[in-house]
Protein backbone atom coordinates (compact mmCIF):
# COMPACT_ATOMS: atom_id res chain seq x y z
CA UNK A 1 0.00 0.00 0.00
CA UNK A 2 2.55 2.26 1.19
CA UNK A 3 4.82 1.13 -1.90
CA UNK A 4 1.54 2.11 -3.81
CA UNK A 5 1.09 5.63 -2.44
CA UNK A 6 4.94 6.17 -2.54
CA UNK A 7 4.95 6.21 -7.02
CA UNK A 8 2.05 7.46 -6.62
CA UNK A 9 3.11 10.19 -4.84
CA UNK A 10 6.34 10.37 -6.83
CA UNK A 11 4.01 10.86 -10.32
CA UNK A 12 2.24 13.79 -9.01
CA UNK A 13 5.77 15.50 -8.16
CA UNK A 14 6.86 14.76 -11.41
CA UNK A 15 4.21 15.58 -12.75
CA UNK A 16 4.08 19.00 -10.86
CA UNK A 17 7.31 20.06 -12.11
CA UNK A 18 7.47 18.74 -15.77
CA UNK A 19 4.17 20.50 -16.56
CA UNK A 20 5.88 23.91 -16.59
CA UNK A 21 8.99 22.81 -18.38
CA UNK A 22 6.24 21.44 -20.92
CA UNK A 23 5.09 24.79 -21.14
CA UNK A 24 8.20 26.08 -21.47
CA UNK A 25 9.45 24.13 -24.17
CA UNK A 26 6.51 24.57 -25.78
CA UNK A 27 4.96 28.21 -25.84
CA UNK A 28 1.24 28.74 -26.19
CA UNK A 29 0.51 25.44 -26.26
CA UNK A 30 -1.46 23.92 -22.88
CA UNK A 31 -3.46 20.42 -22.77
CA UNK A 32 -6.56 22.78 -24.11
CA UNK A 33 -5.52 25.23 -26.42
CA UNK A 34 -2.77 26.51 -28.62
CA UNK A 35 -1.99 30.30 -28.84
CA UNK A 36 -1.54 31.83 -32.07
CA UNK A 37 -0.79 35.20 -33.65
CA UNK A 38 -1.82 37.54 -36.52
CA UNK A 39 -1.39 40.66 -37.65
CA UNK A 40 -3.06 42.60 -40.40
CA UNK A 41 -4.35 46.29 -42.14
CA UNK A 42 -7.29 45.86 -40.36
CA UNK A 43 -7.44 49.83 -40.67
CA UNK A 44 -5.30 51.94 -42.66
CA UNK A 45 -4.83 52.54 -46.63
CA UNK A 46 -4.63 48.49 -46.89
CA UNK A 47 -7.95 47.85 -45.24
CA UNK A 48 -9.87 46.19 -47.90
CA UNK A 49 -6.98 43.27 -48.05
CA UNK A 50 -6.92 43.22 -44.07
CA UNK A 51 -10.44 41.42 -45.06
CA UNK A 52 -8.24 38.31 -45.33
CA UNK A 53 -7.67 38.44 -41.61
CA UNK A 54 -11.58 38.32 -40.58
CA UNK A 55 -11.82 35.75 -43.26
CA UNK A 56 -9.22 33.45 -40.65
CA UNK A 57 -10.69 34.87 -37.90
CA UNK A 58 -14.04 33.51 -38.85
CA UNK A 59 -12.64 30.27 -40.17
CA UNK A 60 -11.05 28.96 -36.58
CA UNK A 61 -14.07 30.25 -34.74
CA UNK A 62 -15.40 27.38 -36.98
CA UNK A 63 -12.95 25.01 -36.29
CA UNK A 64 -13.17 25.44 -32.24
CA UNK A 65 -17.25 25.08 -33.09
CA UNK A 66 -16.46 21.90 -34.19
CA UNK A 67 -14.04 21.00 -31.07
CA UNK A 68 -11.04 22.46 -32.10
CA UNK A 69 -8.13 20.10 -33.38
CA UNK A 70 -6.57 17.10 -31.24
CA UNK A 71 -9.06 17.79 -28.25
CA UNK A 72 -7.35 21.88 -28.12
CA UNK A 73 -9.11 25.00 -28.98
CA UNK A 74 -6.90 27.31 -31.14
CA UNK A 75 -6.67 30.73 -29.16
CA UNK A 76 -6.39 33.05 -32.02
CA UNK A 77 -5.03 37.02 -31.55
CA UNK A 78 -5.38 39.11 -34.63
CA UNK A 79 -3.92 42.27 -34.35
CA UNK A 80 -4.35 45.61 -36.09
CA UNK A 81 -0.90 47.18 -37.70
CA UNK A 82 -2.84 49.68 -40.03
CA UNK A 83 -0.20 48.53 -42.97
CA UNK A 84 2.57 50.49 -40.89
CA UNK A 85 5.78 48.64 -40.39
CA UNK A 86 6.79 49.78 -37.02
CA UNK A 87 3.33 49.25 -35.75
CA UNK A 88 3.40 45.30 -37.16
CA UNK A 89 7.31 45.09 -35.59
CA UNK A 90 5.24 46.81 -32.30
CA UNK A 91 2.21 43.85 -32.69
CA UNK A 92 4.84 41.19 -33.50
CA UNK A 93 6.63 41.74 -30.07
CA UNK A 94 3.39 41.89 -27.67
CA UNK A 95 1.99 38.76 -29.28
CA UNK A 96 5.60 37.19 -28.59
CA UNK A 97 6.47 38.51 -25.09
CA UNK A 98 3.00 39.16 -23.75
CA UNK A 99 0.82 36.93 -25.03
CA UNK A 100 3.76 34.26 -25.50
CA UNK A 101 2.00 32.64 -28.69
CA UNK A 102 3.06 29.42 -30.00
CA UNK A 103 4.10 31.02 -33.61
CA UNK A 104 2.90 33.61 -35.46
CA UNK A 105 -0.12 32.47 -38.98
CA UNK A 106 -1.31 34.57 -41.86
CA UNK A 107 0.73 37.71 -41.13
CA UNK A 108 -0.72 40.29 -43.97
CA UNK A 109 1.59 42.50 -46.32
CA UNK A 110 4.97 42.94 -47.35
CA UNK A 111 6.07 45.91 -45.32
CA UNK A 112 4.99 44.73 -42.01
CA UNK A 113 6.32 41.11 -42.50
CA UNK A 114 9.66 42.52 -43.50
CA UNK A 115 9.24 44.84 -40.33
CA UNK A 116 8.98 41.53 -38.25
CA UNK A 117 10.98 38.51 -39.95
CA UNK A 118 14.42 39.50 -38.17
CA UNK A 119 12.72 39.67 -34.92
CA UNK A 120 10.65 36.49 -35.42
CA UNK A 121 13.77 34.55 -36.35
CA UNK A 122 15.59 35.87 -33.41
CA UNK A 123 12.83 34.56 -31.31
CA UNK A 124 12.72 31.13 -33.21
CA UNK A 125 9.21 31.95 -33.66
CA UNK A 126 7.68 30.18 -37.03
CA UNK A 127 5.93 32.71 -39.28
CA UNK A 128 3.34 30.42 -41.23
CA UNK A 129 1.53 31.22 -44.89
CA UNK A 130 2.21 34.76 -44.47
CA UNK A 131 -0.01 36.93 -47.10
CA UNK A 132 2.79 38.06 -49.18
CA UNK A 133 4.13 37.07 -52.25
CA UNK A 134 7.50 39.04 -52.13
CA UNK A 135 9.97 36.96 -53.88
CA UNK A 136 12.39 37.67 -50.79
CA UNK A 137 10.47 35.63 -48.30
CA UNK A 138 10.69 32.57 -50.90
CA UNK A 139 14.43 32.01 -50.03
CA UNK A 140 14.43 29.46 -47.46
CA UNK A 141 18.38 30.11 -46.40
CA UNK A 142 17.29 33.58 -45.33
CA UNK A 143 13.99 33.10 -43.84
CA UNK A 144 14.23 29.55 -42.82
CA UNK A 145 11.37 29.75 -40.07
CA UNK A 146 8.60 31.12 -42.82
CA UNK A 147 6.32 30.06 -45.27
CA UNK A 148 4.48 32.35 -47.43
CA UNK A 149 0.72 31.61 -48.88
CA UNK A 150 0.43 33.66 -51.82
CA UNK A 151 2.00 32.83 -55.00
CA UNK A 152 5.35 34.79 -55.44
CA UNK A 153 5.11 37.91 -57.34
CA UNK A 154 7.87 36.91 -59.27
CA UNK A 155 6.50 34.47 -60.40
CA UNK A 156 3.26 35.83 -60.55
CA UNK A 157 4.89 38.74 -62.49
CA UNK A 158 6.49 36.42 -65.03
CA UNK A 159 3.05 34.90 -65.89
CA UNK A 160 1.65 38.10 -67.14
CA UNK A 161 4.51 39.21 -68.63
CA UNK A 162 4.44 35.90 -70.52
CA UNK A 163 0.84 36.08 -71.58
CA UNK A 164 1.19 39.80 -72.93
CA UNK A 165 4.41 39.11 -74.81
CA UNK A 166 2.11 36.31 -76.68
CA UNK A 167 -1.18 37.86 -77.30
CA UNK A 168 0.30 41.65 -77.56
CA UNK A 169 3.99 40.50 -79.33
CA UNK A 170 6.01 43.92 -79.60
CA UNK A 171 3.94 45.58 -78.13
CA UNK A 172 3.96 48.65 -75.04
CA UNK A 173 3.20 47.43 -71.58
CA UNK A 174 2.82 50.41 -69.06
CA UNK A 175 2.73 49.33 -65.39
CA UNK A 176 1.31 51.30 -62.21
CA UNK A 177 2.95 49.87 -59.31
CA UNK A 178 3.01 50.70 -55.39
CA UNK A 179 6.31 51.79 -54.66
CA UNK A 180 7.13 48.90 -51.91
CA UNK A 181 8.86 45.33 -52.26
CA UNK A 182 5.12 44.13 -53.45
CA UNK A 183 4.91 46.55 -56.43
CA UNK A 184 8.92 46.41 -57.25
CA UNK A 185 8.78 42.97 -57.28
CA UNK A 186 6.19 42.39 -60.30
CA UNK A 187 8.50 45.40 -62.24
CA UNK A 188 11.28 43.13 -61.36
CA UNK A 189 9.75 39.80 -63.23
CA UNK A 190 8.77 41.72 -66.05
CA UNK A 191 12.58 42.78 -66.42
CA UNK A 192 13.94 39.13 -65.61
CA UNK A 193 11.19 37.88 -68.74
CA UNK A 194 12.07 41.11 -71.20
CA UNK A 195 15.62 41.54 -70.28
CA UNK A 196 17.55 43.87 -72.83
CA UNK A 197 13.69 45.07 -74.14
CA UNK A 198 12.26 46.45 -70.68
CA UNK A 199 13.53 49.84 -71.24
CA UNK A 200 12.54 49.88 -74.71
CA UNK A 201 8.62 47.93 -74.29
CA UNK A 202 7.91 49.02 -71.20
CA UNK A 203 7.09 52.21 -69.11
CA UNK A 204 6.35 52.44 -64.98
CA UNK A 205 4.75 54.77 -62.94
CA UNK A 206 5.00 54.44 -58.99
CA UNK A 207 2.54 55.74 -56.35
CA UNK A 208 3.03 55.70 -52.10
CA UNK A 209 0.06 53.88 -50.45
CA UNK A 210 -0.53 57.32 -48.47
CA UNK A 211 -1.84 59.24 -51.73
CA UNK A 212 -4.95 59.60 -52.45
CA UNK A 213 -5.44 58.57 -55.89
CA UNK A 214 -3.26 58.01 -58.65
CA UNK A 215 -5.83 59.48 -61.70
CA UNK A 216 -2.16 61.19 -62.81
CA UNK A 217 0.10 58.22 -62.97
CA UNK A 218 -2.67 56.65 -65.33
CA UNK A 219 -3.56 59.62 -67.47
CA UNK A 220 0.48 59.80 -67.69
CA UNK A 221 0.92 56.16 -68.85
CA UNK A 222 -1.48 56.28 -71.47
CA UNK A 223 0.38 59.07 -73.10
CA UNK A 224 3.45 56.46 -73.45
CA UNK A 225 1.15 54.33 -76.31
CA UNK A 226 0.81 51.75 -73.81
CA UNK A 227 -1.47 48.60 -75.29
CA UNK A 228 -1.56 47.11 -71.52
CA UNK A 229 -1.90 48.03 -68.09
CA UNK A 230 -0.51 45.63 -65.21
CA UNK A 231 -1.89 47.50 -62.11
CA UNK A 232 0.33 45.50 -59.44
CA UNK A 233 -0.93 47.32 -56.00
CA UNK A 234 -4.00 46.89 -53.06
CA UNK A 235 -7.29 47.32 -54.45
CA UNK A 236 -8.27 50.94 -53.48
CA UNK A 237 -5.74 51.95 -56.28
CA UNK A 238 -6.49 48.90 -58.46
CA UNK A 239 -10.14 50.23 -58.48
CA UNK A 240 -9.19 53.92 -58.98
CA UNK A 241 -6.80 53.33 -61.66
CA UNK A 242 -9.20 50.92 -63.70
CA UNK A 243 -12.03 53.30 -63.75
CA UNK A 244 -9.39 56.25 -64.65
CA UNK A 245 -8.58 53.93 -67.76
CA UNK A 246 -12.25 54.14 -68.84
CA UNK A 247 -12.84 58.09 -68.00
CA UNK A 248 -10.23 58.93 -70.28
CA UNK A 249 -10.70 56.20 -73.02
CA UNK A 250 -8.01 54.04 -72.54
CA UNK A 251 -8.72 51.22 -74.40
CA UNK A 252 -5.65 49.19 -72.76
CA UNK A 253 -5.93 45.64 -72.29
CA UNK A 254 -6.11 45.45 -68.10
CA UNK A 255 -4.12 42.97 -65.96
CA UNK A 256 -4.53 43.25 -61.96
CA UNK A 257 -2.27 41.20 -59.32
CA UNK A 258 -3.59 38.41 -57.66
CA UNK A 259 -4.54 40.91 -54.50
CA UNK A 260 -6.45 42.90 -56.09
CA UNK A 261 -8.78 40.28 -58.11
CA UNK A 262 -11.78 40.80 -55.75
CA UNK A 263 -15.31 41.70 -57.29
CA UNK A 264 -16.47 43.69 -54.15
CA UNK A 265 -13.00 45.13 -53.07
CA UNK A 266 -11.68 46.18 -56.56
CA UNK A 267 -14.19 45.98 -59.43
CA UNK A 268 -17.34 46.75 -58.03
CA UNK A 269 -15.34 50.43 -56.45
CA UNK A 270 -14.18 51.17 -60.18
CA UNK A 271 -17.43 50.08 -61.65
CA UNK A 272 -18.09 46.50 -63.40
CA UNK A 273 -18.74 47.79 -66.75
CA UNK A 274 -15.45 50.03 -66.54
CA UNK A 275 -13.87 46.24 -65.44
CA UNK A 276 -14.97 44.43 -68.52
CA UNK A 277 -11.90 42.47 -69.97
CA UNK A 278 -9.68 43.02 -66.92
CA UNK A 279 -7.52 40.14 -66.38
CA UNK A 280 -6.03 38.08 -62.95
CA UNK A 281 -4.59 35.16 -62.18
CA UNK A 282 -6.22 33.13 -59.38
CA UNK A 283 -5.71 30.03 -57.18
CA UNK A 284 -9.24 29.96 -56.00
CA UNK A 285 -13.29 29.50 -57.65
CA UNK A 286 -15.27 32.35 -57.58
CA UNK A 287 -17.94 31.67 -55.13
CA UNK A 288 -20.15 34.11 -56.68
CA UNK A 289 -20.15 32.22 -60.20
CA UNK A 290 -23.06 30.05 -61.09
CA UNK A 291 -21.36 27.55 -62.59
CA UNK A 292 -20.36 26.56 -59.15
CA UNK A 293 -23.39 26.50 -57.58
CA UNK A 294 -23.59 22.83 -57.45
CA UNK A 295 -19.79 22.78 -56.23
CA UNK A 296 -19.68 21.00 -52.74
CA UNK A 297 -16.05 23.17 -51.82
CA UNK A 298 -18.01 26.52 -52.42
CA UNK A 299 -21.36 25.33 -50.84
CA UNK A 300 -20.01 24.77 -47.54
CA UNK A 301 -17.79 28.09 -48.24
CA UNK A 302 -21.29 29.94 -48.85
CA UNK A 303 -22.68 28.15 -45.28
CA UNK A 304 -19.64 29.23 -43.59
CA UNK A 305 -20.32 32.42 -44.77
CA UNK A 306 -24.02 32.82 -44.19
CA UNK A 307 -23.15 31.80 -40.24
CA UNK A 308 -19.74 33.35 -39.42
CA UNK A 309 -19.88 36.18 -41.49
CA UNK A 310 -23.45 37.68 -41.59
CA UNK A 311 -23.56 40.87 -43.20
CA UNK A 312 -19.99 40.95 -44.67
CA UNK A 313 -19.79 41.44 -48.88
CA UNK A 314 -19.61 37.93 -50.04
CA UNK A 315 -18.55 39.32 -53.55
CA UNK A 316 -14.85 40.07 -51.84
CA UNK A 317 -12.90 37.46 -51.86
CA UNK A 318 -10.20 38.37 -49.64
CA UNK A 319 -12.41 36.86 -46.91
CA UNK A 320 -12.28 33.54 -49.52
CA UNK A 321 -8.48 34.11 -49.09
CA UNK A 322 -8.96 34.10 -45.36
CA UNK A 323 -11.02 30.83 -45.57
CA UNK A 324 -8.47 29.13 -47.50
CA UNK A 325 -5.50 30.81 -44.94
CA UNK A 326 -7.61 28.93 -42.14
CA UNK A 327 -8.34 25.51 -44.08
CA UNK A 328 -3.99 25.67 -44.26
CA UNK A 329 -4.17 26.01 -40.18
CA UNK A 330 -6.14 23.50 -39.70
CA UNK A 331 -4.46 20.69 -42.19
CA UNK A 332 -0.70 21.45 -40.32
CA UNK A 333 -2.55 21.20 -36.78
CA UNK A 334 -3.82 18.37 -37.50
CA UNK A 335 -0.29 16.75 -38.78
CA UNK A 336 0.99 18.22 -36.12
CA UNK A 337 -1.00 15.66 -33.94
CA UNK A 338 0.18 16.03 -30.27
CA UNK A 339 3.53 17.33 -31.05
CA UNK A 340 2.86 21.01 -31.08
CA UNK A 341 6.28 22.02 -30.56
CA UNK A 342 7.33 24.80 -32.60
CA UNK A 343 10.07 22.44 -34.42
CA UNK A 344 7.30 19.97 -35.37
CA UNK A 345 4.70 22.99 -36.66
CA UNK A 346 6.80 23.97 -39.13
CA UNK A 347 8.52 20.69 -40.62
CA UNK A 348 4.07 20.41 -41.15
CA UNK A 349 3.96 23.23 -42.91
CA UNK A 350 6.90 22.56 -44.78
CA UNK A 351 5.46 18.94 -45.51
CA UNK A 352 2.11 19.31 -47.59
CA UNK A 353 1.96 16.86 -50.09
CA UNK A 354 -0.92 17.62 -53.05
CA UNK A 355 -3.04 19.02 -50.71
CA UNK A 356 -6.15 19.91 -52.33
CA UNK A 357 -8.26 22.63 -50.75
CA UNK A 358 -12.24 22.30 -52.14
CA UNK A 359 -12.28 26.24 -53.34
CA UNK A 360 -9.45 25.88 -55.10
CA UNK A 361 -8.98 26.45 -59.28
CA UNK A 362 -9.44 22.83 -60.19
CA UNK A 363 -5.73 21.66 -61.19
CA UNK A 364 -4.52 23.75 -58.42
CA UNK A 365 -2.96 21.69 -55.69
CA UNK A 366 -0.67 22.91 -52.38
CA UNK A 367 3.12 21.51 -51.88
CA UNK A 368 5.39 22.56 -49.66
CA UNK A 369 9.01 20.78 -48.85
CA UNK A 370 12.44 21.83 -47.09
CA UNK A 371 13.33 23.77 -50.06
CA UNK A 372 10.30 25.47 -50.78
CA UNK A 373 8.12 27.18 -48.86
CA UNK A 374 5.48 28.47 -50.82
CA UNK A 375 1.93 27.18 -50.47
CA UNK A 376 1.13 27.80 -54.08
CA UNK A 377 3.17 28.07 -56.67
CA UNK A 378 0.13 28.09 -59.78
CA UNK A 379 -2.42 30.32 -61.24
CA UNK A 380 -5.64 30.20 -63.13
CA UNK A 381 -6.36 33.21 -65.39
CA UNK A 382 -9.46 34.54 -66.25
CA UNK A 383 -10.97 37.32 -67.55
CA UNK A 384 -14.06 39.62 -66.32
CA UNK A 385 -17.03 39.38 -68.13
CA UNK A 386 -19.12 42.20 -66.77
CA UNK A 387 -20.90 39.65 -64.60
CA UNK A 388 -18.61 37.08 -63.83
CA UNK A 389 -14.59 35.86 -64.27
CA UNK A 390 -14.24 33.29 -67.36
CA UNK A 391 -11.19 30.96 -66.78
CA UNK A 392 -9.57 30.61 -70.14
CA UNK A 393 -6.34 28.67 -70.67
CA UNK A 394 -4.45 26.17 -68.92
CA UNK A 395 -3.06 26.05 -65.22
CA UNK A 396 0.35 28.34 -65.30
CA UNK A 397 3.27 28.77 -63.21
CA UNK A 398 6.88 30.04 -63.47
CA UNK A 399 8.22 27.48 -65.61
CA UNK A 400 5.14 27.73 -67.74
CA UNK A 401 5.58 28.41 -71.67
Amino acid sequence: MSIRFTFAAACAVISLFASPALSADEPGVSATEIKIGGIFPFSGPASPIGLVGKGVVAYVQSINDRGGINGRKINYIAMDDAYSPPKAAEQARKLVESDEVSFIFGQLGTPGNSATAKYLKAKGVPSIAIVSGSSKFTDVAQYPLTTTGLVSYQTEGIIYAKYLDKTLPGAKYAILFQNDDLGKDYVSAFKSFLKADFDKRVVTAAYEVTEPTVDSQVVNLRSSGAEALFIAGTPKFAAQAIRKAAEIGWKAKIIVNFPSGSIGGTLKPAGLENSIGVIVGTINKDPTDARWNDDEGVQAYKAFFAKYLPGADFENTSYLTGYMEGMILEQILKQSGNDLSRKNILEQAKSLNRFVLPTASPGIEVNTSESSNMIWSQLQLERWSGSAWEPFGPILDASSE
